[in-house]
């Protein structure tokens, strides 16, 4: 079984874990594989709205399947998110990334 199958699995078990999506999403982001990452992302978002890194990274997807109108959405989503909850590296990294687009 391959990793990706493995982080579904675990996924399948805990629906509710937001960590186990984004693992997923990560390790599609690995395979180039952007519009599931994409899913995966938006799942955990789904499990935890507060879970600022999967902003980050859902991001980072949408620029590369060159949705850049919905990366700069969500990073702006994300960048209040990050905001509220303190986790101001996360910011810093969304504002650098969003100013990429």
């Amino acid at each position: 079984m391959d990793r990706l199958e493995q982080l579904r699995k675990l996924a399948e078990i805990s629906p509710d874990d937001p960590m186990a999506h984004y693992a997923i999403g990560l390790e599609l982001i690995q395979q180039e594989r952007w519009t599931e990452a994409v899913t995966a992302f938006d799942q955990a978002i789904s499990a935890d709205e507060n879970y600022s890194a999967a902003y980050y990274h859902k991001g980072r997807a949408l620029i590369k399947a060159n949705e850049s109108t919905a990366a700069q959405e969500t990073l702006t989503k994300g960048i209040e998110v990050a905001t509220a909850v303190g986790d101001m590296k996360t910011v810093s990294e969304m504002t650098e990334l969003r100013a990429l687009i």
